[in-house]
């Protein structure tokens, strides 16, 4: 440790940073894009972008086309259409226990003619899973979240100027001009960037406290799920075929239940048993907690068996947490504040990279250095490129290709580690130019891919990525300017 409390605190500041910055800039950007899943999803499909009707209508030609075509899955999960989405989004298993999830047309309920694609789902997910196995991704994202509020407190102790800093911007002068941005970004949405890093570690704070539950449950985790949601209720087959009764009464009668709040989800399960269950589960839009009420019905008789509203003080704290970092809650203008306000929290983290690299660089140093000088490069820059390139695929891919939503997952990583080979092969001062130019493009492609605008949505991410390609342009410039490249 260092002699003083406030040099022992930039100590850790300074290695969290380095040992997660990498990890968690892709989980901030990818967090920010998750603001405006509803709507990455809706341009994703542009076959989509007619109009719909009722979402309750859309739920019912949803499962009437689950019931004539996946009637032998054992379950039926159904995201329903609300106010942001106008498509319901089914997942159900195969005959090979593989999961099949399709949106499905709001007027026939079928898949067809819709191109398989994640959508805003895969950056919702990338957010706390990183495209790893259970549980490793949620395991990495729940230790960076916990090093991020611990960077964000040592770094408002080592900082004894930090909100005058609020005021200060020296531009051109090198690596002041980036510790100024740094303590800016940092001061600027301080008590959004405490927030989303707090409720990100709450939410996935079983992974990183699981010893009360393996103490009070000897690993029995399915007793813990059944008392922490005792609302899904559930019950086995019976062996005996049968036929789910008429599905719209039961979503009327929800509708009517739930006072105003909608539908979230739908889950059917053994729907050709004579034990089969129809849960719903209501809307969450106009409250930031995520905590809702329950009915299940008997799906031969569509009588309800169970309705269940959440009232345990430590459940709803939980779950208000929650709903504060995913933001369903949030109106236009408070959804476009997390998204500029998770932008700001992935340049804090970028820039503290870079400032890290700008003083080892200066000094006598070693490969290592160089190493992490170059990655850094790649990483920061290369990361929104990746994130582009789901979005160019998502176009230039052929509608009907099998396996489509893989291939566009496949292409981002293949983008991604195009770049950082990039940012490894050449010097720093030569791969931002490059790497920027290669933003620019990309987003610049985002946009015109995106043409015609069938939509508001449609039009929403067409600007969005013309402004950041133009963004992207301009920092290039002053770059390439700033390093003098040779031609």
């Amino acid at each position: 440790m260092k002699p003083t409390f406030r040099a022992s605190m930039a100590m850790v500041h300074t290695t969290l940073g380095l040992v997660t910055g990498w990890v968690l800039f892709a989980i901030a950007l990818s967090g920010a894009l998750s603001v405006f899943r509803q709507d990455i999803s809706l341009w994703a499909r542009p076959e989509l972008s007619g109009a719909a009707p009722d979402p309750l209508l859309t739920d019912a030609h949803a499962l009437d086309w689950l019931s004539r075509n996946a009637s032998s899955a054992s379950a039926w999960y159904v995201a329903s259409a609300t106010d942001l989405s106008s498509f319901a989004t089914a997942l159900w298993p195969d005959a090979k226990g593989d999961y099949i999830q399709r949106a499905l047309d709001p007027i026939s309920g079928s898949p067809d003619g819709i191109r398989d694609t994640l959508g805003g789902e895969f950056f919702y997910r990338f957010h706390f899973e990183l495209q790893l196995p259970y549980p490793w991704g949620r395991l990495i994202a729940a230790l960076a979240a916990l090093a991020l509020v611990v960077g964000l407190l040592t770094g408002v102790i080592i900082h004894r100027r930090i909100f005058a800093d609020f005021f200060t911007f020296r531009p051109s002068r090198g690596q002041r001009s980036w510790l100024d941005m740094h303590n800016l970004l940092g001061v600027a949405a301080l008590p959004f960037h405490l927030m989303i890093s707090f409720t990100g570690a709450v939410t996935l704070g079983s992974l990183l406290l699981p010893w009360s539950t393996q103490a009070l449950y000897r690993n029995d985790l399915m007793a813990s799920y059944t008392e922490l949601n005792p609302a899904l209720y559930s019950r086995p087959a019976s062996g005996h075929a049968g036929h789910l009764a008429p599905l719209l009464p039961m979503l009327r009668e929800a509708e009517r239940r739930f006072g105003g709040a909608g539908l979230e989800q739908i889950y059917v399960f053994n729907p050709s048993d004579q034990a089969s269950l129809v849960t719903m589960i209501a809307g969450n839009s106009h409250t930031v907690s995520t905590s809702s009420q329950t009915i299940t019905f008997d799906g031969s008789s569509g009588h309800i068996l169970q309705e269940h509203i959440e009232k345990r003080p430590v459940i709803k704290a939980y779950t208000f947490l929650y709903g504060l970092h995913v933001a369903r809650f949030a109106p236009g203008v408070t959804r476009w504040l997390y998204f500029l306000s998770g932008l700001g929290l992935a340049a804090l983290i970028g820039s503290g990279m870079h400032l890290w690299t700008i003083k080892r660089l200066r000094r006598p140093h070693h490969l290592g250095h160089r190493i992490v000088a170059r990655l850094n490069v790649g990483m920061l820059m290369g990361t929104p490129i990746a994130f582009a390139s789901f979005f160019i695929a998502n176009r230039i891919l052929a509608t009907a290709m099998p396996h489509r939503a893989s291939y566009e997952v496949t292409a981002l990583f293949f983008v991604w580690g195009i770049t950082l080979v990039y940012g490894l092969a050449r010097r720093p001062e030569r791969t931002w130019p490059g790497l920027l130019g290669g933003n620019a493009v990309a987003c610049f492609l985002v946009s015109l891919l995106s043409l015609p605008w069938q939509t508001s949505v449609i039009a929403g991410v067409s600007t969005t990525a013309a402004a950041l390609s133009a963004s992207f342009a301009y920092a290039t410039f002053r770059t390439i300017r700033k390093a003098a490249l040779p031609t």
